[in-house]
């Protein structure tokens, strides 16, 4: 079995985000817009927002 690992996170802080609490997909985190997360809905809103983007666009050029 293996798990991930987030390269910011240092004893439990992120470092790309003012050493705050690590909380995967909070914002400015690097995995915010590009995973679903099941634990919050309010960490989808930009994924959601990405989808709908990319829909918009493949839309057009059809």
């Amino acid at each position: 079995m293996s798990s991930w690992g987030c390269p910011h996170e240092i004893k439990g802080k992120c470092t790309k985000v003012n050493n705050l609490p690590c909380d995967p997909g909070m914002k400015g985190c690097e995995l915010a817009g590009r995973y679903v997360f099941t634990s919050n809905d309010e960490k989808n809103k930009r994924f959601r927002e990405k989808l709908a983007r990319d829909a918009a666009v493949n839309k057009k050029s059809d």
